[in-house]
């Protein structure tokens, strides 16, 4: 399969590639610059952007100010630029009226449901693009954005159980591995879309994410009807990720018994890389913390075991001793560090291998 270029509104990306947001601080201006510029869309995870500044301007001011910085970095290349934005943030609408300010290009919207997002971006032409982890909540939010705003969402992000970081489903289903699954989902989102699609005349292409590695796993889901795909994990280990040598290199190591499921203080499971940290969490250590952030909404930092924001933030820096990575499930199957221009060409030769 030759891949499709992917249109959401009026982007145009010459391949139907979006690299998935992670947070906190790994993919920032570097990466997102290099996917853009290969022909994919290159995301900036906004949360836990402003760590440095956050004592001397609060953490509201300190985050917008840098997410703007970042932001700036990628559009002065010239090339498109998306955002990741965490529904379960404080300081949501905050950094989605950033994202309107500075005209990027799309915001995908997770860990909750951007319900009142639509709100926030005035008469921006920014992309709007929620994640969704069943047919249900993508039904949710056509009916309110239509119901509330008169608009729907540019594209949908369907997120499958094998996905990194925060995830949409019970946690019991994820460890009994009975969570419907990513290809389940997209056929029954498909169906709910089209009949918008048709009834309102507007194209709202699916984005299918979790467990994506290779170009062949990109040329099935498009066979299956999804548009495009977004890929994190295995653009951790390229050079011009943001993140530290130190946390690629975890990611080069990881094996399949390490990577396990955590209760994190938002309140979903995580899929993690195992270390002395989550071990130690796990066996209900509580490590101490202050809360400069009051970053998370569902976050208890009374009774919190750790500081999510730190503890990532440490990691990205290459302290493991006091934080650890999220990943995707696939994560084991990484061996090396390679350039963005590398992936992306091996994932376009796997998809012309894909037969059906």
């Amino acid at each position: 399969m030759k891949l499709p270029k992917l249109t959401i509104g009026d982007l145009t990306l010459d391949l139907p590639i979006i690299q998935g947001g992670m947070g906190v601080a790994v993919s920032k201006a570097s990466l997102a610059t290099a996917v853009s510029s290969e022909g994919g869309l290159g995301v900036i995870a906004s949360v836990g952007l402003g760590e440095s500044t956050v004592v001397e301007q609060g953490y509201d001011k300190s985050s917008s100010t840098s997410l703007r910085t970042e932001i700036r970095k990628v559009t002065e290349k010239g090339v498109p630029v998306g955002v990741n934005i965490m529904v379960a943030l404080s300081n949501f609408q905050s950094l989605v009226e950033v994202c309107a300010e500075e005209n990027v290009d799309v915001i995908i919207a997770g860990a909750g449901l951007p319900l009142r997002m639509p709100a926030y971006v005035g008469k921006s032409t920014v992309k709007l693009v929620p994640i969704v982890s069943s047919a249900r909540a993508a039904q949710i939010i056509y009916k309110t954005w239509l119901r509330k705003y008169d608009r729907l969402p540019d594209a949908i992000v369907i997120e499958g159980p094998a996905a990194g970081g925060h995830l949409g489903f019970k946690f019991t289903d994820l460890e009994t591995g009975t969570a419907e699954s990513l290809e389940s989902i997209l056929q029954g989102v498909l169906p709910i879309t089209q009949e918008y699609e048709k009834q309102y005349n507007k194209k709202i292409p699916l984005i299918v994410a979790g467990g994506i590695y290779t170009g062949q796993d990109i040329a099935k889901f498009l066979s299956l009807g999804a548009s495009g795909v977004q890929m994190g994990t295995r653009f951790v280990a390229t050079h011009e990720c943001d993140t530290s040598d130190e946390y690629k290199q975890v990611f080069v190591d990881a094996t399949e018994d390490d990577v396990v499921l955590v209760h994190s203080p938002v309140g979903l499971p995580a899929r993690v890389i195992k270390n002395a940290f989550i071990n130690k969490s796990i066996e209900g250590t509580r490590f101490k913390f202050s809360c400069p952030y009051k970053c998370l909404l569902t976050c208890e930092a009374k009774t919190a075991n750790y500081c999510l924001a730190a503890a990532l933030l440490n990691a990205a820096n290459g302290d493991f001793d006091n934080g650890f990575a999220m990943c995707g499930e696939n994560v084991h199957r990484i061996d090396k560090i390679v350039s963005v221009k590398e992936l992306m060409q091996e994932l376009v030769d796997g998809a012309e291998q894909y037969t059906g």
